[in-house]
């Protein structure tokens, strides 16, 4: 408890601080450098599956983001530096065997050479903006450090749409993975062509050290090349829009694959990964006297090489909203659908099938993040109201199960060492059943620059995860978060 009410006050005090100094956003010199800055803490109280190691902890994290740019007629430029902090991480959150990290507490203990407290200084951001390519406003190129979303090229008017693309479609598989304490970039290329009907999106960049680890200076040798077309649909009671992407992917790193292969078959497999995504999405909304409607669809089919394997996979999302014209001061917005990404229910042959999400930021998808993307099979609701223009919150139900029982249960978000391959696999134990996922959470905007997060979430372990921790199969999860833009 002494523990708990030390990190509280840490993160009071933290924000306190940032809330205390003078914007600095509106100042300007006579060359027009603005300066700006984000100031984001959060305590979080991990209560993972039962096992060998400590499951029950709390410690805080916060990330300090500053940053100067300027803009010109025909170009732009930012430099960003990033310090993040960890204070009071598990030492004794790490079990042998199949337990292994018991949460993200211990991701962050082990990512920082077993360190209870961490922290560093590096460029978040650093790049230099062309714009008016060829005398046309359409075309911009910037070259640099960066951070990229894909799915977020373009943001439409309608709120609906918007709102959908923020939470359903980006992120999914290339992110900044910004929800944790250090987050990803980028260095490369980012080119943009983009007009009143349509947008063209091309990257081509490598990944950089961070995500768990305070040391985000360096890059990994991981490369994505990703282009997207971006088109809206547009009627008199109704607002859409659809993209077609594809994605190269490769990492040749040297380290050690995570996949249902047995151990005598992956070891020695340190052959790079290789792989093309071909997907898109739709999303349409529909304004009927009876309320808005909402479609949803997304889908995306992998081929190439898993190392010394064939890789095929893909993976879809259907899902449904409607906001019905009752309660108006309330907005309420019902939402369900589904979720599949494929599982390789074959370990013993020369094929790989598992749904690969790539570089993502998997907490936007798994709000409790003991889940991800791969080998997932997921139905799920939603309840969101709006009582206040400050306020929002928002209740989940999950039902997931694993999609091949003979591969493993995922979680993670990627490459981020250039020794650890940034996926965990635990055994199924020939089962699909994994959990029941109830949350709640709470968004408030309390003041100028300040806003307050607040978040629960409890799984109900099913038979995947009682194969694992049998001691006990129920998680929780809850923080409290603190952000101060200036």
């Amino acid at each position: 408890m002494r523990q708990i009410q030390r990190h509280l006050a840490y993160t009071l005090l933290v924000t306190c601080a940032a809330f205390s100094q003078t914007p600095q956003s509106q100042d300007a010199n006579a060359e027009g450098i603005k300066v700006s800055g984000n100031l984001r803490t959060r305590f979080e109280s991990w209560d993972w599956f039962e096992g060998q190691a400590d499951n029950f902890y709390g410690y805080s994290g916060s990330l300090l983001r500053i940053g100067i740019k300027q803009e010109k007629k025909t170009f732009d430029w930012q430099i960003e530096m990033a310090a993040p902090i960890l204070l009071g991480l598990p030492e004794n959150a790490v079990a042998s065997g199949a337990q292994g990290q018991m949460g993200l507490g211990a991701a962050y203990y082990v990512g920082n050479d077993r360190s209870r407290n961490a922290a560093m200084i590096f460029p978040k951001q650093g790049y230099i903006r062309f714009r008016n390519l060829g005398g046309n406003k359409a075309h911009s190129l910037r070259l640099g450090r960066i951070e990229f979303i894909e799915g977020t090229e373009t943001m439409p008017k309608n709120t609906t749409l918007a709102a959908l693309k923020r939470d359903r479609i980006a992120h999914r598989l290339i992110g900044n993975f910004g929800w944790t304490h250090v987050g990803r970039s980028f260095d490369g290329a980012h080119y943009v062509y983009n007009t009143a009907g349509t947008n063209v999106t091309v990257l081509g960049a490598r990944a950089t050290r961070g995500v768990f680890q305070v040391d985000g200076w360096g890059e990994l040798d991981v490369s994505v090349l990703y282009g997207a077309v971006t088109r809206p649909i547009t009627t008199k009671k109704s607002a859409g829009e659809w993209r077609a992407f594809a994605i190269q992917y490769r990492d040749s790193r040297n380290v050690l694959k995570t996949d249902s292969r047995p151990m005598d078959a992956r070891n020695p497999d340190r052959k790079p990964i290789n792989m093309t995504t071909l997907g898109g999405h739709y999303i349409h909304n529909f304004d009927t006297s009876a309320g808005q409607l909402d479609v949803l669809f997304w889908g995306v089919g992998q081929l190439g090489t898993w190392g010394s394997q064939d890789h095929k996979a893909g993976a879809l999302a259907a899902e449904a909203g409607y906001q019905p014209p009752i309660l108006g001061k309330l907005k309420p917005w019902i939402r369900g659908g589904y979720f599949y990404g494929s599982g390789d229910d074959n370990p013993s042959d020369d094929k790989h099938n598992t749904f690969f999400e790539i570089l993502p930021t998997p907490r936007w998808y798994a709000r409790f993040p003991f889940f991800n993307l791969m080998n997932n099979d997921d139905i799920f609701g939603q309840f969101m109201l709006h009582p206040h223009q400050k306020l929002a919150i928002r209740a989940e139900v999950h039902s997931l199960r694993l999609a091949a029982r003979n591969d493993l249960w995922y979680l993670g978000g990627g490459a981020f060492q250039p020794w650890t391959f940034g996926y965990i696999g635990r055994p199924s134990s020939g089962g699909r059943g994994l959990a029941t996922l109830f949350d709640v959470s709470a968004d408030y905007n309390m003041a100028a620059g300040l806003s307050f997060s607040g978040y629960y979430g409890v799984a109900r372990g099913k038979s995947v995860v009682a194969g694992v921790y049998p001691e006990g199969r129920n998680g929780h999860l809850g923080y409290v978060e603190l952000t101060y833009r200036f």
